[in-house]
């Protein structure tokens, strides 16, 4: 379930990490009130582990990584492409005023992007992270409406919380491999 290099566990710490923050900073758009404390907790969460994803990247920099000039050309392709969906469909979805599905378009795209990039660096872990972040965008909307949450709060919440397990799974398994 781990990735080869230890440099990767980490880098995938600090991305996720820094991802969760956001996640769960756009489920504080409108949340219940008690979420808040959840999602502050999450955020900050995030953010240490991060920071400690970041600093054991730099301890491994010099270590190997799954990439090379062709797994980052094809890295690049696969961000470029999220990116790319992300930003139509959010304009698309922005022009016909339905803004508040922006944030499940997003962790649509990003659920799906996840699965290239988990074969692209090897890391079978990142699989899992993708398909709940894909299911968490598919069930936002239906649980938003029956619960009359927003929709942001409904999908913002679980996807901070999927990334920031795999961020923890990722510096844990970085520490403990690369000792």
């Amino acid at each position: 379930m781990i990735a080869e290099h230890v440099r990767d566990l980490a880098a995938t710490a600090v991305i996720f990490g820094f991802f969760a923050s956001s996640w769960f900073g756009w489920a504080q758009e409108a949340p219940p009130r008690r979420w808040r404390a959840f999602l502050a907790a999450g955020s900050i969460t995030s953010i240490l582990t991060a920071i400690a994803g970041g600093l054991l990247t730099w301890r491994h920099w010099n270590d190997g990584t799954a990439f090379d000039e062709d797994t980052s050309r094809a890295f690049g392709i696969v961000v470029a492409i999220e990116f790319g969906a992300a930003a139509l469909g959010s304009v698309l979805l922005a022009v016909r005023r339905r803004s508040d599905l922006i944030s499940v378009w997003i962790a649509f795209v990003v659920g799906v992007h996840l699965f290239p990039v988990a074969v692209l660096i090897g890391y079978p872990m990142i699989h899992v992270v993708a398909a709940l972040i894909t299911v968490a965008s598919l069930v936002a909307i239906p649980i938003a409406r029956a619960r009359k949450l927003t929709v942001s709060a409904v999908v913002g919440a679980p996807t901070g919380l999927i990334l920031l397990a795999g961020a923890l799974f990722s510096v844990i398994s970085a520490a403990v491999n690369g000792s």
